[in-house]
């Protein structure tokens, strides 16, 4: 995520491979740990007063989530309805107990209407009990299952994430997880698209999840959507199915896993601009108006994944490297595995790149795919070493592409 206010650029180091090392040792260390959340008070009888006031201090230690069930892999099928910007959903779960055994779930579900919850076994279906309260779906399994013992739950749902409350922060200004832009078609200077937002934890509000960071899934995704629309989702598209209907299911697999907040999809009428790196694809999502620009915006991608695969040691292990730009995006950009958004800003022509262009965003966010995306911190309060490792980046790869002064010049600015 390059959040747009908030600057967390490093100092500029004298032995960058130190640094590396330190940052990874702390993020192992320091970074993860199973305790439960749990929260502190100071007692204000043993504070001191002043002249003015009573000082009062509060404490909170956000340790990771307390872990029950360990998600392995999510199948979702989803399709839309751009009237009442709905989103009509599948999903089916496969779990295991963290280490207890248990005989219940919960999921993160955000103001959904749950139809459905059901035991997939031996090929049949077998309704499950389950208790919603807008939040979070609790789930009465068949059995009490022990640790590893794998079962599969399957969730017809449906999600209204534009019927959520606001809420957000200053780096992400909204949290309704699922977008639908210009769904009425009424503004002719913008172009219909839907898109995912999950960081932190949005992502429930379009399908039901374990929203914790520390969670790392494999997953499926069956788009379906209107034929003259593209699509874009994690990891690789294995099929297009043309429906006859006017619409068209694309189907997207990702078979390396990750945090359930790194899983994404957007569709609209993009033009696709290929590229590529090694073996992989390396594609960018732009507005049509833009398709002659976007390998002057992105083109240093490739370049990118082989410097930072070569300096890491550890090469690029993701299925694609995609790109999209999307219209109100809510933040600066965002790392989703394989399938990094951007904000509509990136889009320039000859005359704005010039000026001033997006590198910085670009970098950024393909090193989280190091940092964030194959290494992830177990809890939100570490978020701060994803972002230190991805800010890192821009450092390096303007010292290696344009020469120290430049990085030196960039650092000494974002500090200011």
């Amino acid at each position: 995520m390059n959040h747009i206010n908030l600057s967390l650029r490093p100092l500029i180091l004298h032995d960058m491979k130190t640094r590396l090392l330190g940052s990874a040792f702390l993020t192992l260390f320091f970074g993860c740990t199973t305790e439960k959340k749990t929260t502190t008070e100071t007692d204000p009888k043993l504070l001191k007063k002043d002249s003015v006031e009573q000082r009062t201090e509060r404490k909170v230690y956000r340790g990771s989530y307390l872990l029950i069930n360990d998600l392995e892999h999510t199948k979702l099928e989803v399709k839309f309805d751009w009237q009442k910007k709905y989103l009509y959903g599948k999903a089916t779960i496969t779990l295991h107990p963290h280490f207890y055994s248990t005989d219940s779930l919960t999921l993160n579900a955000r103001g959904m209407n749950i139809n459905e919850v059901s035991l997939l076994k031996n090929r049949g279906f077998s309704k499950l009990n389950f208790s919603y309260d807008s939040l979070r779906i609790r789930i009465k399994l068949d059995k009490e299952y022990k640790k590893d013992e794998s079962y599969t739950v399957f969730i017809d749902y449906t999600a209204k994430p534009d019927e959520l409350p606001e809420g957000g922060s200053n780096a992400i200004t909204r949290d309704k997880g699922l977008y639908f832009i210009n769904a009425d078609g009424a503004d002719p200077d913008k172009p219909k698209e839907i898109w995912t937002q999950g960081e932190t934890e949005s992502n429930s509000a379009w399908f039901p999840t374990i929203e914790n960071p520390g969670q790392k899934m494999t997953q499926e995704i069956y788009i379906t959507v209107d034929s003259n629309y593209k699509t874009l989702s994690n990891g690789l598209m294995l099929t297009s199915t043309d429906n006859h209907d006017g619409t068209r299911t694309d189907y997207w697999k990702q078979s390396l896993p990750a945090a359930p907040y790194l899983t994404m999809i957007a569709a609209g009428d993009f033009a696709i601009v290929k590229d590529h790196w090694r073996n992989i694809d390396v594609n960018y999502y732009v507005e049509h108006d833009y398709e002659q620009y976007a390998q002057m915006i992105f083109g240093h991608t490739p370049e990118m994944l082989e410097f930072f695969s070569t300096k890491l040691g550890v090469p690029f292990v993701w299925e694609k490297y995609s790109q999209i730009v999307v219209r109100d995006f809510v933040s600066g950009a965002m790392e989703n595995a394989s399938a990094v958004v951007h904000r509509e800003a990136v889009q320039q022509n000859y005359r704005e790149y010039i000026d001033g262009n997006f590198e910085d965003y670009i970098c950024h966010e393909l090193f989280h795919h190091w940092f964030g995306d194959l290494v992830t911190c177990e809890s939100w309060a570490n978020i701060t070493l994803n972002e230190g490792f991805a800010n890192y980046s821009e450092y390096l790869w303007f010292e290696h592409k344009f020469g120290r002064d430049s990085a030196d010049y960039r650092n000494q600015a974002a500090q200011s």
